[in-house]
C-alpha cells in the first residue's frame, strides 16, 4: 500500500519556522516529481511548491518565494518543506504530494490534477 504521511506541523508565531517532512512508503518516487499543496480555511486547495525528480527544478508559489524551500531525499524517499518567516496567511492543512509521470528536464507539474498520491495532511497554525 502506497503511503504519505507528513509530520512536522504546529503552532508558530509569526516570523517562525517550520519544517514539514513527508515520508513516502509502499513504492520508490525517485524518478518523479513530489510537491506540498495547502488548504486554508475556507479555501480551495493551493499549490505551494513542487520540485523534480532530482531536486534541479523547482516551483513555489509568488506568495512563498523566498520564504519557503522545498527539498528531496530520494535516498529516504521522501520530501521536505522548509517554511521561513511564516506569516497568519500561511495558515492552513499542508498536503504531500507525488505524481507518477515523467517530465523533462527541470519541468514539475503545479495542478494538483497531474499529482496520484496524496498525504493526510498536517496542520500549520501561525499566530499573530
Amino acid at each position: 500500500q502506497v503511503r504519505l504521511v507528513e509530520s512536522g506541523g504546529g503552532l508558530v508565531q509569526a516570523g517562525g519556522s517550520l519544517r514539514l517532512s513527508c515520508a513516502a512508503s509502499g513504492r520508490s518516487f525517485i524518478g518523479f516529481p513530489m510537491a506540498w499543496f495547502h488548504r486554508a480555511p475556507g479555501k480551495d486547495l493551493e499549490f505551494v511548491a513542487a520540485i523534480n525528480w532530482n531536486g534541479a527544478g523547482t516551483a513555489y508559489a509568488d506568495s512563498v518565494k523566498g520564504r519557503f524551500t522545498i527539498s528531496r531525499d530520494n535516498a529516504k524517499n521522501a520530501v521536505y518543506l522548509q517554511m521561513d518567516s511564516l506569516q497568519p496567511e500561511d495558515t492552513a492543512v499542508y498536503y504531500c504530494a507525488a505524481d507518477l509521470a515523467y517530465y523533462s528536464g527541470t519541468n514539475v507539474p503545479i495542478d494538483p490534477n497531474e499529482y496520484d498520491y496524496w498525504g493526510q495532511g498536517t496542520q500549520v497554525t501561525v499566530s499573530s
